[in-house]
């Protein structure tokens, strides 16, 4: 039998915390282990379930959600988190995507939208609602232009480039590490580095960056010479 992912949810509506935990575990392969609209007893369920994702409201009674996700990090929590909110604001998709979620949902997406966007995040890869694709875009338009992107690239390891290209496939490190033969913390220890070199705030716009230099005319040149070099 397959194991189930272990999903967390925090949101301060009791109606939706039910809903979403009903709709989750008819999938299948998702189990909710916890639930919760205060903030205070987060980080102490996430130490006792220690669960796969996290699913957590972006506006809360108590607190906002993005406060929530920093206090977790500072507790040295690595748990995925999804934001599930009812804001379609473009300042909160970029701080939330500064903070490093794994995706940003709105509530009004329609339930199996939802859910199959959980399970992709469960997964690794990295989900964002279909109407915020446009601001994610506007957004990213900030990052580098084509023109740096090869210094960018250049300053890379060859490691660090493998580990850039599985990430914009949307693999969690987990995933990474065990295609590249190495540990854990060595693909976040890499992670790391290449978000400092190039000046990323996410794994979402790694992962875009990643496909604009693939696309770009210094990715194309660079990915003729290296099928060359396979070749001779």
């Amino acid at each position: 039998m397959t194991e189930r992912t272990r999903v967390m949810l925090v949101d301060d509506h009791a109606l939706c915390r039910s809903g979403l935990t009903e709709l989750l575990e008819h999938r299948g392969d998702m189990t909710v282990v916890m639930a919760t609209g205060d903030p205070a007893q987060v980080v102490p369920m996430l130490r006792e379930h220690q669960p796969d994702l996290m699913v957590l409201d972006l506006r809360l009674a108590a607190t906002d959600g993005l406060s929530v996700l920093r206090m977790i990090r500072s507790e040295g929590c690595e748990t995925p988190v999804v934001i599930l909110t009812m804001s379609d604001s473009e300042d909160d998709l970029a701080a939330a995507l500064r903070a490093g979620v794994r995706g940003y949902l709105l509530k009004d997406m329609e339930p199996e939208e939802v859910i199959e966007a959980i399970g992709r995040a469960a997964r690794g890869e990295m989900v964002v609602a279909s109407a915020m694709t446009l601001k994610l875009a506007q957004i990213l338009q900030s990052g580098p232009k084509v023109s740096v992107m090869g210094d960018l690239v250049a300053s890379l390891t060859e490691r660090e480039r493998e580990v850039l290209d599985h990430v914009a496939r949307g693999q969690s490190n987990k995933v990474i590490a065990q295609a590249l033969d190495i540990s854990h913390n060595t693909v976040k220890l890499h992670v790391r580095h290449i978000m400092d070199k190039l000046n990323l705030r996410s794994r979402v716009e790694a992962a875009v960056f990643a496909y604009e230099y693939r696309h770009s005319p210094d990715g194309t040149k660079a990915a003729d010479a290296l099928a060359h070099k396979v070749r001779s």
